[in-house]
């Protein structure tokens, strides 16, 4: 009986690597190509050059809004509800010819207050809406 013999490693079967890299590459444009890129809605910031001279004088009432650490809003120095912010900058447009605004944050108040307050602001139409800040 005649034993079998076994050849060298090279003559054993190889895995040919060339069918799996072409499936890689091919999965890969697939995601490329099928990826959405959305641009995120922010705000619009327009910061003004500084200055030291005053700003020119109008005859317009500006709004005033203030919000302090704890959330609570002052307008036109009387508190106010965040839920009525709408009816309170509509009735203030109703006696006054403005169209700005200007909100004056504490540093430790919530973003989101301050955002909800802004974005009421130009739902009740008020197109010009400032954030004030203190000079550091």
């Amino acid at each position: 009986m005649r034993k079998k013999t076994h050849g060298s490693a090279d003559d054993e079967a190889a895995i040919d690597m060339t069918p799996m890299l072409d499936i890689v590459f091919i999965m890969l444009i697939f995601f490329i190509v099928t990826t959405t890129f959305s641009n995120e809605i922010g705000l619009e910031v327009n910061r003004p050059k500084d200055t030291n001279q005053p700003p020119p004088k109008t005859n317009k009432k500006t709004l005033a809004i203030r919000i302090d650490e704890n959330g609570t809003i002052v307008m036109n120095n009387r508190e106010v509800d965040i839920r009525r912010i709408v009816a309170n900058i509509q009735t203030f447009l109703a006696e006054n010819n403005t169209d700005s605004a200007g909100i004056q944050a504490h540093p430790k108040a919530k973003h989101g207050i301050v955002m909800e307050v802004m974005n009421q602001a130009k739902e009740a139409g008020i197109d010009k809406v400032s954030v004030l800040v203190q000079k550091v």
